[in-house]
């Protein structure tokens, strides 16, 4: 593969699912933490089979000789991306029947999987299914009248049955029938047997009473599928009409996409799976062999009756120590620069801000982009406060944020009625950025105040990404952040502010890439002329390919360049005389990385810089990002011990090498085991 450029992103992001698949494995790792990695690995496949499949299929259709595309998209790519999903399907399926079923048994925890019910578990099932689970069942049945009707639901979860009337024994007919695990739990606790814990799947329970469904028939087979279908949505710029509007029209067509995968139990006889091929005009690339049971992401709530033993301690957030909870938070902000790592820190200074800004009689404007809120925000509640108190309060909403809009649009409605003033979508152009302005009135002036950060605004989230926000009243940088908001507020192409001239801040769509370039320019020329040169970052993805390729060039000038790269990585590292001073990290552990850092060297005046864009074609030509500097020298100091913590990881830290493989750390005898993030736990811990 090092004869390329660059890696495929689609394989490096399988490589990185791989790395989330390994954690399940590992043995240090409590057994419900493990169990949780399976179901991450779960749900992040079943996104990939949403939104990159159907690229992926597309382009195999196409000729690919004069395809403009910016990164390596081999001919051969739909056999190499299945080939690496039947490894680690199957990797998946020993895990947990080989390794995790046995282990909850040796906890006293059974899992019932593919196996005959104990006969004194059989009327507890009897009861739930009676009392529970029938008013959910919607058998339809597959001919030629219902074909128009029947539609499986993305990533529903569905039983085949194949019967024969009781009088007609010869007679074949199939039904669809759903398993309602949106409306019921996915796990049943049928009873304790001595002192196992005994768990049961609601495909299970649906499959032991199907005679009870159909009393007049008999089952020949019984079979699981799943459909998974395009996530991508159209919405024109040329229509009239709200975008709101339109996200919400194609929300609602969404989970009528072109299924990009057919998951069917492996056991199913082939006369059932032509039938199905032929109901519902599949392709066979659309056709995927699976197991018995579909929607494993659900085992993020298999129930524990071990009450939190067989999971990681808990790890309480701290309270940062340079913040009084009796002074004011904004007077703080005022006296210097604050810097909070999440989740180590508390978010509950984030909510603090917005809190007080909403009850502070000087306050008198609010700005904020939202791109993923949570379900039931507590920032946006501030926010309506705020507007009800009379202040003004501008909110800019990402109605485009994939996943996430139906939730934005719900909040979008309530602020707008509350009096906030919503600026939604600009087309064909996301709004990434992490940003919040609070403008104040002081006597005859009006101070600012900013907060800026890596991730979202969202405190559901915050739990378990690790990110990092700073709170700032430097003039500079509110200065451009209030200009940032003007633009956002007009909806306006960005051509249209070609006057804004950002020296503080990094924003895409106006001198990201100049500036980053620039600064990795700086770098090369301090190489060529004897001096040190070093680059360190941080991103979830690196993709662009202009930035890829600066990159190998400063490697090539001799810049140490040293990356932490969580998911796709499409720069190849360790190529001589492209990529050799190059090396790229990938950590998975209990919270999910998601700070993005630059550190440049700058021949021992280090500089550092903080954001919300991925080096992504996206996030880099698409988007609005934000990206911004640590000035002060404290902080940054944190950063630079934070980041150093990750580099020197021989726990959770893999390598990623020429062939897109990720290497574990190999630790010499007797050396010192070190974890990131239990180190930077503790790091934080004891900061002053």
């Amino acid at each position: 593969m090092a004869k390329f450029k660059l890696f495929n992103r689609d394989l490096s992001w399988l490589q990185f699912n791989e790395r989330v698949l390994l954690e399940a494995r590992d043995l240090s790792v409590p057994l419900y933490n493990r169990i949780g990695f399976l179901s991450i690995f779960s749900s992040n496949l079943d996104e990939f089979f949403r939104v990159r499949m159907p690229s992926i299929l597309a382009l195999h259709e196409l000729s690919l000789e004069n395809a403009d595309v910016d990164e390596q998209y081999p001919e051969e790519l739909v056999g190499e991306v299945q080939a690496v999903l039947q490894k680690q399907l199957e990797t998946y399926g020993n895990i947990l029947t080989q390794e995790i079923l046995p282990a909850l048994d040796a906890n006293n925890i059974h899992l019932y999987y593919k196996e005959a019910i104990n006969e004194q578990h059989l009327a507890a099932l009897k009861d739930h299914f009676h009392y529970k689970v029938m008013s959910f069942l919607q058998p339809v049945w597959l001919t030629e009248e219902n074909r128009k009707k029947v539609f499986p639901e993305n990533n529903a979860l569905y039983l085949i049955l194949s019967l024969s009337p009781k009088e007609n024994a010869d007679s074949i007919e199939y039904v669809l029938l759903n398993i309602p695990s949106g409306n019921l739990p996915r796990f049943f606790e049928p009873g304790k047997t001595g002192d196992k814990h005994f768990i049961i799947f609601l495909d299970d329970i649906i499959r032991e009473n199907t005679e009870e469904i159909f009393p007049d028939y008999i089952i020949n087979g019984c079979c699981s599928i799943k459909v998974t279908r395009d996530a991508e949505m159209n919405v024109g710029d040329e229509f009239i009409g709200d975008i709101a509007e339109k996200i919400e029209s194609s929300l609602d067509k969404r989970d009528l996409g072109l299924p990009t995968r057919f998951l069917y139990e492996a056991a199913m006889p082939l006369s059932m799976r032509k039938f199905l091929q032929h109901y519902f005009k599949l392709r066979p690339q659309e056709m995927v062999e699976g197991g018995r049971y579909h929607n494993l992401k659900d085992l993020a709530s298999l129930p524990d009756p071990a009450k939190g033993k067989l999971s990681y301690a808990f790890w309480p957030s701290l309270q940062h120590t340079g913040i009084d909870n009796n002074i004011s938070l904004l007077k703080q902000i005022d006296a210097g620069d604050k810097l909070l790592h999440i989740p180590y820190h508390s978010y509950n200074n984030i909510l603090r801000f917005f809190n007080e800004a909403a009850a502070d009689p000087a306050v008198t404007e609010i700005y904020i982009t939202l791109y993923r809120v949570a379900s039931e925000s507590q920032i946006v509640h501030a926010l309506i406060s705020a507007a009800k108190n009379g202040k003004k309060v501008t909110v800019f909403v990402e109605l485009k944020a994939r996943f996430d809009e139906a939730n934005n649009i719900k909040w979008s409605k309530r602020m707008k009625t509350a009096g906030v003033k919503i600026v939604y979508s600009i087309p064909n152009l996301k709004v990434h950025a992490k940003i919040a302005l609070i403008k104040r009135k002081q006597g005859l002036q009006y101070n600012y105040y900013a907060l800026l950060a890596t991730g979202n605004f969202n405190e559901s989230t915050a739990k378990f990404y690790t990110d990092h926000a700073l709170f700032t009243a430097d003039k500079n940088m509110t200065a451009e952040l209030e200009l940032l908001f003007c633009y956002l507020r007009t909806r306006e192409k960005p051509e249209h502010y070609q006057f804004i001239n950002f020296q503080h801040l990094l924003v895409s769509q106006f001198n990201i890439l100049q500036r980053f370039e620039a600064l990795i320019d700086r770098e090369i020329v301090n190489a060529k002329n004897g001096k040190p040169a070093h680059i360190i970052i941080k991103l979830n993805n690196l993709q662009e390919k202009k930035m890829i390729n600066k990159l190998y060039e400063a490697s090539s000038a001799g810049v140490k360049v040293e990356l932490i790269i969580r998911g796709i990585c499409c720069l190849i590292p360790g190529v001589a005389a492209m990529s050799e001073n190059i090396t790229v990290r990938r950590i998975v552990d209990r919270y999910l990385e998601h700070g993005r850092i630059f550190i440049f060297h700058n021949n021992g005046n280090r500089e550092y810089y903080m954001g919300s864009a991925d080096w992504m074609n996206r996030n880099l030509h698409r988007r609005i990002e934000v990206c911004f500097p640590v000035k002060e020298t404290a902080l940054q100091k944190q950063l630079e011990d934070i980041i150093q913590l990750q580099l020197t990881d021989n726990t959770k830290a893999v390598m990623l090498n020429g062939n897109l493989e990720n290497v574990f750390m190999e630790r010499k005898e007797g050396e010192k085991m070190i974890s990131a993030q239990e180190n930077i736990y503790g790091y934080v811990k004891e900061l002053e």
